[in-house]
């Protein structure tokens, strides 16, 4: 995933601050990280870290949306005018699981997995920057499509949670686990494709549904 290039000095020193805090999380983990040793990373004194963060959540809740930021103007680049359904959520669902399959992706998860026990935040900053804009977006270009009569009336949310979960069935888990290596772009679009076929089985417009 790439940033959008800093606008100012002040943005590039708060992108930098966001690249050696994502260095140190992944590798210290969120309870062994300081802000201490990212303040000596970075080359600055903790006062000036606390300059731009005022805490070490923030910071962590600042790097999560950093890095889901780019995902989701590449990976939802699915407007109300494409009205080819099945096309538009093949194209969508290989793109969104050869994210959730990446290996920033995958380490995101397993950190957050494994302290949101102690510390409830990172769930819900990981929730709030990845699942949940995923599912509001993609409901919208859902119930556009339900009201244009191409997809048959439903909760346009829960069907885009049921899309993606179709996305990730069979992949997501094994590799989050460390079951299996990362699939192959060829895996991926078969898996998505099977997605696509139960989820328009399911979803599809039939005859007699109103238009």
């Amino acid at each position: 995933m790439t940033a959008p290039a800093p606008k100012t000095a002040r943005d590039a020193r708060r992108q930098g601050i966001l690249d050696v805090a994502r260095e140190v999380f992944l590798a210290e983990g969120y309870a062994a990280a300081s802000m201490s040793a990212i303040a000596a990373r970075v080359g600055g004194s903790k006062g000036t870290l606390y300059n731009y963060f005022r805490s070490k959540e923030e910071l962590f809740e600042a790097f999560i949306r950093n890095e889901c930021a780019a995902e989701a103007d590449a990976a939802f680049s699915i407007g109300p005018e494409e009205t080819d359904v099945r096309r538009a959520l093949t194209g969508l669902g290989e793109r969104v699981t050869a994210f959730l399959l990446s290996d920033l992706v995958v380490a995101i998860h397993r950190l957050v997995i494994a302290e949101a026990g102690r510390f409830p935040e990172l769930g819900r900053a990981l929730y709030a920057a990845g699942p949940k804009q995923r599912v509001a977006r993609l409901g919208d270009y859902l119930k556009t499509q339900m009201d244009a009569g191409r997809l048959r009336p439903a909760d346009p949310q829960r069907a885009a949670e049921q899309f993606i979960a179709l996305c990730r069935a069979g992949v997501h888990e094994a590799r989050l686990w460390n079951l299996a290596e990362r699939p192959t772009p060829a895996d991926i679009t078969a898996n998505v494709e099977a997605a696509v076929a139960a989820f328009m089985a399911a979803y599809g417009a039939r005859s007699g549904d109103c238009s």
